[in-house]
């Protein structure tokens, strides 16, 4: 993963781009699901030492070449995969096609730095993408802009050669518009040969080092939109000002304020996010999340209208870390009973949300949702609802919560007759055996 690029303007790329990009994509679904799984997995696995390792350790392609020389994820079974992300609650997945390091999962014809010419021998892309579809979950690509393998990728200020003058010297010729051309060439692969793709989250630019111009961003965008229609299309492709130029907008690692706006409007976005403090696999990280931690990312996300893309990073054998399964099925527990609370759920715009707790609401249904991420004691007051509720239930097991119309307001003198316009639910002293529980409030 990167840093979030800047913004950058370059109207001379823009201009041709603005009155003959294709609408966006389609984001019903999108907004529906809510929770996706992101998968970082390449050669980095072998040295479970984060995915940018080559690039913190300045490692060369020669040295770097034993991870390739090794990888034999003989334990990968997709269908596992698949399984665990449906049964934490996941609508939607997105794996790395190719990291920076430039490996690549599937057999493509564009380059020898591939899974079919590992120790495994096979395409590891395809049997992934038919697994999730058979779960039921949608189909998302990452695909790496940066490659520190390619032979024409310019160092930059990422590169692991970055600190070497003598090899810098001796690749001073590469040319990133040769390199642009293989990347268009995969992407044109990817979105040919497996079937519909629902997403495709393209990673990184930085402006002032490499932004639109290098990557042929606006052409790049064109591919993708002629050859899947409906695609959805991240915003790293430095075209943040070009009309239909991104769908999603994607913090990393970070919770939203509030809800994004681009030019006064809301704008759709999803925050990715990882378990511990690594995308891919990093045997010794110990910084990982609670599921409550987890469950409250997510709620307060869609509480802002926003998806979480979370990730997991399998080990080299092609297993998920036993802290990760454990992580997903606490989140499966949960969403099993309470994902009514995030499954076409969105911002309670209207409403005051109490203290310690976030609201969705469900326009469809017409249902307001009530996350308690402190337990109050005997009682929880709720502006905004007077006279407009008519049943309440805990979410977990459909056991009524009983209410009370506030007669006037808290602060009001003897004599003010004016509405409160608030209920107070009745709880029960002990807090109900549940990570974060959830009242479901049926709207008049």
């Amino acid at each position: 993963m990167a840093v979030k690029a800047k913004k950058k303007t370059a109207a001379k790329a823009a201009k041709p781009a603005s009155s003959k990009m294709p609408l966006r994509g389609d984001s019903k679904w999108f907004t529906h699901d809510r929770l996706g799984m992101f998968i970082h997995w390449g050669t980095y696995a072998a040295a479970a030492r984060h995915e940018w390792v080559k690039s913190h350790e300045r490692i060369p392609d020669d040295e770097y070449q034993k991870y390739f020389d090794v990888f034999d994820p003989d334990l990968y079974n997709p269908t596992e995969w698949a399984r665990a992300a449906k049964n934490a609650g996941m609508k939607y997945f997105c794996i790395t096609t190719k990291h920076h390091e430039g490996f690549c999962l599937w057999d493509t014809k564009h380059t020898d730095y591939k899974a079919p010419n590992t120790p495994c021998g096979k395409d590891l892309l395809r049997p992934m993408v038919d697994a999730f579809r058979a779960e039921g979950l949608k189909v998302g690509f990452y695909y790496s802009l940066l490659d520190w393998h390619h032979p024409d990728y310019p160092v930059d200020q990422f590169h692991p050669m970055r600190d070497d003058e003598e090899w810098k010297k001796k690749n001073a010729k590469r040319d990133v518009r040769k390199y642009a051309k293989y990347m268009h060439k995969q992407v044109e692969e990817l979105l040919t040969e497996f079937g519909k793709i629902d997403y495709i989250f393209f990673d990184f630019s930085a402006p002032g080092c490499k932004g639109r111009n290098e990557w042929n961003s606006v052409e790049l965008m064109k591919l993708c939109r002629t050859l899947q229609p409906q695609i959805l299309i991240d915003d790293r492709l430095d075209l943040q000002d070009v009309p239909g130029g991104w769908d999603v907008i994607t913090p990393e690692q970070v919770m939203s304020e509030q809800w994004p706006e681009v030019d006064g409007k809301r704008a759709l976005w999803e925050t990715c996010q990882t378990f511990s403090g690594s995308w891919g696999y990093h045997r010794d990280e110990y910084t990982w999340k609670t599921v409550p931690q987890l469950l409250y990312l997510l709620i307060d996300s869609v509480s802002k209208g926003g998806n979480v893309l979370l990730n997991v990073g399998p080990t080299a054998r092609g297993t998920f870390d036993r802290r990760a399964l454990e992580s997903l099925a606490g989140m499966g527990e949960w969403m099993r009973v309470n994902g009514r609370s995030i499954y076409g759920c969105t911002q309670a715009d209207g409403f005051t949300t109490p203290r310690d707790s976030r609201l969705t609401w469900n326009p469809e249904t017409n249902r307001l949702y009530v996350h308690m991420l402190n337990w109050p004691i005997h009682a929880m007051r709720l502006p905004d609802l007077g006279g407009k509720v008519k049943y309440a239930q805990f979410l977990h097991d459909a056991s009524e919560i009983r209410m009370r119309e506030e007669p006037r307001e808290i602060n009001a003198g003897i004599n003010d007759k004016k509405p409160a316009g608030a209920i107070t639910l009745q709880l029960p002293v002990r807090k109900p055996d549940v990570a974060i529980p959830v009242v479901e409030l049926f709207l008049k």
